[in-house]
């Protein structure tokens, strides 16, 4: 009689370092991330933890391993990494301003040959920002903000991910506009995609998420469930602004 075994997780990075110029931005880190699963990497500016995202999504130059539904993917381009369902939010949105709405969205599923399929993606796109249906022929560059951050993530939905990986989607938004974002990010998750989330937010990052990572000066010091995380008074006085 056999024994029951974990499905491997999605994804598994071993002894990742990133540098730029010289000056090693993650040192030898350690992640995992199972299918399905909302996990976030905290940390103070400059821990390694947007450096960490780049290598994932393959813009930045990397020694370790990376595996991505049991396969290395380390040594691939980023656009292959997009075909095997991997996409990235950046920063700052990244989107084309002088595009209209839908030729952004359109833009995300520039690998895609299924005519069908990404018409239905596109719709599913609509129903979870309805926003974007309503500003569809508009310019994004003319978008708020908070507009222009929905449109980010409905772009790289359409490129179908598996693995969502999220930078500071919060940054520069207004609270209630944040709370709308999250929403969304809540959404997508229970629809099975997994999301590794940046967040400089670190209490709605670690009350969202199954698990964390905090990261400082390019290592991970810490890791556990975001609600022992959260509880944690390191976390608190780095991390949350409250005293030890």
């Amino acid at each position: 009689m056999g024994t029951d075994q974990a499905p491997s997780p999605l994804l598994q990075i071993r002894n990742l370092h990133v540098a730029y110029n010289g000056v090693r931005a993650v040192r030898g880190i350690d992640l995992e991330l199972g299918a399905g699963e909302l996990v976030c990497l905290i940390g103070a500016n400059g821990a390694g933890k947007t450096s960490t995202l780049h290598a994932l999504a393959g813009i930045q130059p990397l020694a370790g391993e990376i595996r991505y539904a049991g396969a290395r993917i380390d040594a691939l381009p980023a656009h292959e990494r997009v075909r095997r369902g991997i996409a990235l939010v950046p920063e700052g949105r990244g989107i084309f301003a002088r595009l209209t709405v839908e030729e952004n969205l359109r833009m995300g599923a520039y690998s895609r040959s299924d005519r069908a399929g990404v018409t239905a993606d596109l719709e599913r796109v609509h129903a979870l920002l309805p926003r974007m249906r309503e500003r569809l022929h508009q310019v994004a560059g003319t978008l708020s903000g908070g507009e222009q951050q929905m449109l980010a993530i409905g772009r790289a939905l359409l490129s179908r991910p598996r693995l969502l990986l999220l930078d500071e989607p919060s940054m520069g938004l207004a609270p209630q506009m944040v709370e709308k974002v999250f929403t969304v990010i809540q959404d997508i998750a229970r629809e099975g995609v997994a999301l590794l989330l940046v967040e400089q937010n670190a209490r709605l990052a670690l009350e969202l998420a199954a698990r964390g990572y905090v990261m400082d000066t390019g290592r991970i010091v810490l890791a556990g469930r975001g609600a022992d995380l959260l509880a944690d008074p390191r976390v608190r006085a780095a991390y949350l602004g409250e005293a030890p």
